[in-house]
């Protein structure tokens, strides 16, 4: 009996689900971000004062380094490979890289 209502209950509760539930995500529209050939961070996680952020090209990257919260806390042009991380507390922070046209974001996580 239990079995029953618990059938009963749950086919009620999936029936008043609203039709957006079911609804696919389409990214048609999206526009294609071109990635950075061979991006390397590292070390990730960071322990010391220093990652190194290496590419296929080597060429200027811009970097921004942002919080969790989204709040920018470092923003600078990266000629070598070498980014000097001493400013930053322990966290998790998201990194934006552009070079030339190209662009990538990835996580970074200081202890």
């Amino acid at each position: 009996m239990k079995q029953l209502y618990l059938c009963l209950l749950l086919s009620i509760s999936l029936s008043f689900l609203p039709e957006s539930a079911n609804a696919q995500v389409s990214n048609e529209n999206k526009p294609s971000e071109a990635t950075i050939e061979q991006l390397s961070i590292y070390p990730n996680p960071a322990t010391g004062e220093k990652v190194y952020i290496t590419t296929k090209t080597n060429q200027t990257k811009r970097i921004e380094i942002f919080n969790v919260l989204g709040k920018p806390v470092l923003s600078t042009s990266l000629s070598g490979t070498e980014l000097n991380i001493s400013s930053l507390e322990s966290g998790i922070y998201i990194l934006k890289i552009k070079e030339g046209k190209n662009s990538a974001t990835r996580k970074l996580v200081i202890r």
